[in-house]
């Protein structure tokens, strides 16, 4: 059973920052590919960050400067640091992961086949 487990979010103010985890679980490999979504009220959910399976990583063009994912391979954790943090950030923000090693990194959601509750980010 995949279970993943977001934690991290909160509110903050205009151009603070936040760290998000997401506890992947100890069937979680070096090259799972993950990736981090959000999805605010009203709208699509839309990728912001993720790995491919040689641990390269690719943002979306809102996330690229202020955003930075990572994972830990021995605990099993992704992160997402998140900085610059701005009004339009607000969202829930969801892991995600495949059980396809992709090469070439994907922000699809279609792509990936688990994901988390989420954890509510907003700012104001």
């Amino acid at each position: 059973h995949v279970q993943l487990v977001e934690s991290g979010g909160g509110s903050v103010q205009a151009g603070g920052s936040l760290t998000l985890s997401c506890a992947a679980g100890r069937y979680t490999y070096k090259r799972n590919c993950m990736g981090w979504f959000r999805q605010a009220p009203g709208k699509e959910r839309e990728g912001v960050a993720a790995l491919d399976a040689d641990g390269r990583t690719g943002y979306a063009d809102s996330a690229k400067g202020r955003f930075a994912i990572s994972k830990d391979n021995v605990k099993n954790i992704l992160y997402l640091e998140l900085n610059s943090l701005k009004t339009e950030d607000t969202a829930k923000y969801y892991c995600a992961k495949a059980k396809i090693p992709y090469y070439g990194v994907r922000q699809t959601a279609g792509d990936y086949h688990y994901s988390g509750q989420g954890t509510q980010v907003t700012v104001s």
